[in-house]
Parts: structure tokens; sequence; C-alpha cells
């Protein structure tokens, strides 16, 4: 499924942590959200990798399984 653009509803590009959208130039920086309740991951990053945990009850979760929505504006 694409990801719309919050603000003209074009389907969002994805790339290097951020989305793109190619109609209205704007970037978008990627929140990393639990794909079971939707709730934003707290990232915890320790000698060089990174890991997903969710605080509302499921725990760990795979970078697989992370979904990613966009959040704020980059200027």
């Amino acid at each position: 499924m694409l990801t719309p653009c919050p603000h003209c509803q074009q389907p969002l590009t994805y790339s290097e942590q951020r989305f793109d959208c190619p109609h209205c130039q704007r970037h978008f920086t990627a929140l990393a959200c639990c794909p079971d309740c939707q709730q934003p991951l707290q990232v915890l990053k320790a000698c060089g990798a990174i890991d997903y945990f969710c605080t509302h009850g499921h725990g760990l979760i795979s970078s697989r399984r992370v979904h990613y929505r966009p959040e704020d504006v980059i200027e």
C-alpha cells in the first residue's frame, strides 16, 4: 500500500529514513511505528545495532516488521 502525502494526497516515495512527495516537493521524516498497535516505537541504538521497542505491550519489534509513516516536514 502506498503512503499518501499529508498535504496533497499523492503517493510518497520512501528512501533513507524519509518520505518525499514528487508532486508538491515536500519531504518528511519517517516515524517508526509498531505493526500491531500503530503507536510510535522507542528506537534503541547500541554498538551499531538499531532495535525497536513497543512501550504499549508488544515488546521488541523486528526491523523487518516496523511500519513507517510520514511525520515532520523537513525544510
